[in-house]
């Protein structure tokens, strides 16, 4: 198991310098000046200049990048240029309201996709099979924003059920709870498709397998069977799928915490780059591509618990 987390943390490495760079240079193409946004509007071209050599933006591109990424590697991500308060600090306040919406979106749409895909599978073909298969497809098929809207115009808005302004408090409170309902509803209702087509069909690939017949042979109730031997075998191809759509998730994440002006790292991403906040951008992108990556990690680790060939071979 250490060697295959270590495999995998090595893998992740050429990972990070590539959206390192990526990020630095897509950001290189954004039209306005940041020495010009430190200076303010009123600064005369001197000052502007010399703010520009202050910040080595004068230099070549690959230069800056290797400054860049000496500081990274030094744990300093600099200033930003709206409030000029460090980038780690306004991150560190950004990243626990981002994971406590990532954990209130999984903690309810991954068991309730299992669920709907292994019914779907058991009872293929019938009017359940058909029920879930089309929920399925209207959660796959929608976009984020569309329900993001939708559950605020009416829970939120026109019912008054629930807040969908910002984030009530911690997680653990009746605030906090009451305020995250919305954002992970949205981000779990297009989880819940992917998971649940993929449940069904690892299902029934699983149902026709000779040790399940064996164990119905044996006497087992079809609930033992479904749940003993179907659901775990099932689960591979599954905790996979989650680990694929982990990047989607956290672009989902973005989306619904801008919508519902949620505090996270995936709004203060969005507010930097409109704001030509370079620092501050190119530190929420580094955080959200570690997001993925641990996502990933941990998706492994979990697959080389229910296949132990893989732990093996990996």
């Amino acid at each position: 198991m250490l060697n295959h987390i270590a495999q995998r943390v090595a893998m992740s490495v050429p990972v990070l310098l590539g959206v390192l760079l990526f990020g630095f240079l897509l950001l290189q193409l954004v039209p306005a000046d940041p020495a010009a946004i430190v200076a303010g509007p009123t600064a005369s071209p001197e000052l502007v200049e010399q703010i520009r050599r202050d910040l080595g933006l004068d230099r070549p591109i690959f230069v800056q990048f290797g400054i860049y990424l000496a500081r990274v590697l030094q744990g300093d991500l600099g200033v930003s240029l709206i409030s000029n308060t460090s980038v780690i600090a306004e991150l560190g306040e950004a990243i626990g309201p981002t994971a406590e919406l990532m954990f209130a979106c999984l903690i309810w749409a991954v068991p309730l996709g299992i669920a709907l895909g292994t019914i779907a599978a058991v009872y293929r073909g019938r009017l359940l099979d058909r029920v879930v298969i089309a929920i399925s497809v209207a959660g796959v098929s929608t976009p984020v924003f569309f329900i993001g809207l939708i559950l605020m115009q009416y829970i939120g808005y026109h019912w008054g059920l629930l807040p969908f302004i910002g984030r009530g408090g911690p997680l653990w409170s009746v605030e906090g709870l009451a305020a995250i309902a919305l954002p992970a509803l949205t981000l779990g209702l297009v989880f819940i498709g992917p998971i649940a087509r993929m449940t069904r069909t690892a299902a029934l690939e699983v149902l026709s397998a000779d040790h399940v017949r064996t164990a119905r042979a044996k006497g087992l109730s079809e609930r033992a069977v479904v749940l003993r031997h179907v659901l775990r075998n099932a689960l591979i191809p599954v905790v996979t799928l989650i680990g694929l759509q982990a990047g989607y998730l956290l672009g989902g994440a973005v989306v619904t915490e801008t919508i519902y002006s949620w505090p996270g790292v995936g709004r203060l991403a969005v507010g930097a780059i409109l704001a030509s906040d370079f620092p501050l951008a190119q530190g929420a992108i580094l955080v959200l591509a570690l997001a993925f990556l641990i996502i990933n990690l941990i998706v492994d680790m979990l697959y080389a618990v229910l296949d132990p060939r893989v732990d093996k071979h990996g």
